[in-house]
């Protein structure tokens, strides 16, 4: 058994996400967790929402409401969702957390000690019309790498630039739209980034199994040109700076998220005192195997800024053994976006179809080595295809046969011959390569070997045709159903990651009662069992309904048309 410690890049506080956050970390990370509790493996699985800087105060502005209660109620209606897609998190935490603000804390004044700290003064956008400072995403304007007019000021949503707000061309207020913004100084502190470049690559050398382009990215930020990083913000919403005359500014956002990732667990620990220690996960550790997942525009500040304030820090803190980084979701040929509030949401996206359905697509269509594009006929056609037709029409055809022909019981008798003995080998060969897609985190070619599972079986059924036999060779009729009951249910066992409540309802119609399905560790033998024979299954409706013509039809009109989500 091993100890694997997860955490998903926390989606932020402001509105509800959409399916191209859902698939560049939180889901990918559940189908993870998921599949290593499967094995046996102890599992913590860490989220929360992020909650502190602009996106929370423009949020609570357009909303009308006080930040703090701004965020409670955004973080309730993200944790509810998150639960009607089955991500299993073993805590959903708050960036806002006294703990987090604490180990903030604690890592600026380690940091500040050890001389990474500096005091500069910077040439900072001032509103006349708003009469204040204005933080990164308080400013607006164009893009001045590659023109987007409506960019943010700490980065630009169509190229994945990092910005500066002074950079930008035509710039405006993001509250008033004053156009009028000037330059003006303001003291800020500095994480001396450049000063860590040789310890940031020696602990990049270390690691082995990050995608390419991950590594490439984290290599390009690592050269001799590395820039410090400003971690001070002049904002009243956030971590509060424990200094002198920095009263009235917070800790900027990228420094204190990831570190929430630490205080959600201290958070977890402190929910049942008895027997959970945080440290035993993050503290001078080397029996914890660390997973971050997170989309490609957070690669620069889990790949430098967060490695550089734990090894800067001088302590003995966990750092990631892998990132698992995703490129883009596209909608229709453009981009998702929470602010400009373009694409399928994610309570949208529930209101209109089970969970499992937009879990196999974005799973089995993960943007891992490119960004893919969503559509929604391409989804229909997908989802009709691998649930509907091969999936869940293997598990109704079988069942109804056993219902008629055994009296909805896994028939017992004769002996299997050689095209299930056969079967029985490939069956092994073909779950060992979805466990070794899934401890590789390929996710599509997990999906695609677990497709693979379900065609087979379906061949098998339709090859050796139970219900020819029924009359002819009643042994031979039982050996073939009760080997398509037990293959099913390998079958749904090794989907179960994927798609849980689909794999749940079969697992559960043939007798299994187990809340964490074991991956098979005798798959050959389980395809062979009589072990079952005779147990009553639990016949229901069909497993997977298609999507029809009329439904897709609404769905393009309600996606295309521009519904969006009220949050």
């Amino acid at each position: 058994m091993s100890k694997i410690l997860i955490t998903s890049a926390l989606p932020y506080i402001n509105g509800v996400k959409h399916l191209g956050n859902l698939v560049g970390s939180l889901l990918p990370a559940d189908v993870h967790a998921r599949f290593r509790r499967q094995l046996g493996d102890e599992v913590l699985f860490i989220c929360g929402t992020d909650e502190h800087g602009t996106p929370a105060e423009l949020g609570a502005r357009a909303a009308g409401q006080d930040v703090r209660a701004y965020c409670d109620a955004q973080h309730a209606i993200q944790a509810d969702i998150y639960r009607g897609f089955g991500l299993s998190f073993d805590y959903f935490g708050r960036s806002t957390s006294p703990h987090n603000h604490v180990l903030t804390q604690h890592f600026y004044r380690l940091l500040d000690a050890n001389g990474l700290i500096e005091e500069r003064t910077v040439r900072q956008v001032w509103s006349p019309a708003d009469g204040r400072f204005l933080p990164d995403r308080y400013v607006l304007g164009t893009c001045p790498h590659c023109g987007c007019e409506a960019a943010r000021g700490d980065q630009c949503d169509d190229c994945g630039s990092l910005l500066d707000p002074a950079e930008f061309l035509r710039p405006r207020s993001a509250l008033s739209g004053d156009t009028a913004l000037e330059l003006r100084d303001s003291r800020h502190l500095f994480l001396r980034q450049s000063r860590l470049v040789e310890a940031l690559n020696g602990w990049l050398d270390t690691r082995t199994g990050w995608p390419p382009f991950v590594v490439a990215l984290a290599r390009s930020w690592l050269t001799a040109d590395l820039r410090d990083r400003c971690i001070t913000r002049d904002l009243a919403w956030g971590v509060p700076v424990p200094r002198p005359g920095f009263e009235g500014k917070v800790f900027y956002v990228w420094f204190d998220a990831p570190i929430a990732y630490i205080a959600a667990t201290r958070d977890w620990a402190a929910q049942r005192p008895c027997g959970r220690d945080w440290r035993d996960w993050w503290w001078d550790v080397d029996d914890v195997r660390y997973l971050q997942f997170l989309g490609k525009d957070n690669v620069p500040f889990h790949t430098v800024g967060f490695p550089a304030t734990l090894l800067g820090s001088g302590e003995p803190w966990k750092t990631a053994d892998v990132i698992k980084g995703f490129h883009w979701l596209s909608y229709q040929g453009g981009k998702f976006s929470t602010s400009r509030r373009r694409g399928i949401f994610t309570d949208a996206a529930l209101e209109e179809l089970p969970a499992d359905l937009w879990r196999w697509w974005l799973i089995a269509n993960a943007p891992e080595s490119a960004d893919t594009d969503f559509t929604v006929a391409r989804f229909a056609a997908d989802v009709n295809k691998d649930l509907a037709d091969i999936f869940g029409n293997l598990v109704n055809r079988t069942f109804r046969f056993a219902a008629q022909a055994f009296d909805g019981r896994i028939p017992s008798g004769g002996e299997p011959a050689a095209p299930e003995h056969a079967l029985a080998g490939e069956i092994a060969g073909r779950v060992a390569l979805v466990r070794h897609h899934h401890e590789a985190l390929a996710f599509r070619r997990a999906a695609a070997e677990t497709r693979a599972i379900w065609v087979r079986a379906n061949g098998y059924l339709q090859d050796a045709a139970p219900w020819s036999l029924l009359r002819s060779d009643p042994a031979r009729a039982a050996v073939v159903t009760r080997t398509a009951l037990n293959l099913i249910g390998i079958a749904a066992v090794t989907a179960w990651s994927i798609v849980p409540t689909l794999a749940q309802t079969v697992l559960t119609a043939l007798g299994a009662d187990d809340a964490i399905p074991p991956w098979p560790a005798t798959p050959e033998r389980d395809l062979l069992a009589t072990d079952h024979a005779d147990r009553p299954l639990a016949i229901g409706g069909p497993l997977v309904a298609k999507i029809s013509e009329e439904r897709i039809a609404h769905l393009q009109s309600r996606f295309d048309g521009g519904e969006r989500s009220p949050h």
